[in-house]
């Protein structure tokens, strides 16, 4: 394969926003008390992969205006083929799933590719999309925890996905200070319950377990809230992108908090160690 039509397949499918999809599962698993199975980890990658080949061919018209350097828009990557990527990917994911975790797996794993399609080719647009957004992140922890005890990492790793669509809406024409400032609360509150919750769910853990989960609590609310305070500050697009770049690294922070609640020190530990490899990889190829 060439080069620049690898660099293509690269953008299309945002590869360096896939080292946020294993902290999801991991999150799920260590709240459920279970190891997290590599396969179910890959079958996760390529569904989010398969989203974001499928976001860029439903978009693609409106890529056209608003953002012509895009792998469809600027040629270097066919709608067909895009198309062609995303049923693949999606393929290969239910199967990744369905051979690593059974039927288990598959009623968490259908109804995430599910409603990734949904999201890309009918409610992106609507007032739900956000929400729709959010259902995929949460499913995607559920799919690694398969347990209620998962609910709660969850709905707070959904939650931050709504936040961060909520601010990606305005990523074309820019904000004003309401939508930053919203996103910042939902955020500082999103840290906030980490930190609690991860502190009553381990209870009487050693005090430097603790204090690593309120470490990496305030982390992810100090890598996303600064991005939103300058987006408070200055609404341009630019400052929104970045912005919204920033919320889908600190996904990472945020993941490796509600392990180490879990109990799970060493898994928290490798899940952030992957935040200044994320970051760098996503000065090379756009997270959004």
């Amino acid at each position: 394969m060439r080069p620049g039509r690898l660099r293509a397949l690269l953008e299309l499918v945002r590869a360096s926003a896939a080292l946020s999809v294993p902290g999801d599962l991991l999150a799920g698993a260590a709240a459920a008390g279970r190891p997290v199975k590599p396969g179910l980890v890959a079958g996760s990658i390529c569904l989010y992969w398969a989203g974001m080949a499928l976001n860029d061919y439903a978009d693609r018209e409106v890529d056209a205006r608003e953002r012509p350097e895009r792998p469809i828009p600027s040629g270097r990557v066919s709608p067909g083929a895009a198309l062609g990527a995303s049923v693949g990917l999606t393929a290969a994911g239910l199967a990744l799933a369905a051979v690593s975790g059974g039927r288990r797996a598959m009623a968490v794993a259908v109804p995430l590719a599910a409603t990734v399609w949904a999201y890309d080719l009918r409610l992106k647009s609507t007032a739900v999309g956000p929400v729709a957004m959010a259902a995929c992140r949460a499913l995607n922890v559920l799919l690694g925890g398969r347990s209620a005890r998962a609910v709660p990492s969850a709905l707070l790793v959904g939650a931050h996905t709504a936040a961060v669509t909520a601010l990606s809406r305005r990523e074309v024409e820019g904000t004003g200070p309401a939508v930053p400032t919203a996103t910042l609360a939902a955020t500082t509150a999103i840290a906030v319950t980490a930190a609690t919750m991860t502190g009553r769910a381990i209870g009487g853990a050693p005090a430097g377990t603790r204090a690593v989960t309120g470490v990496l609590a305030a982390s992810y609310l100090g890598s996303f809230g600064r991005a939103q305070v300058e987006t408070v500050k200055d609404g341009s697009p630019p400052t929104v992108r970045k912005a919204v770049g920033a919320g889908i690294m600190a996904l990472i922070p945020l993941q490796a908090a509600l392990i180490a609640g879990s109990g799970n020190l060493a898994g928290a530990l490798a899940v952030v160690a992957a935040h200044p490899l994320a970051s760098r990889l996503a000065r090379k190829v756009s997270p959004t």
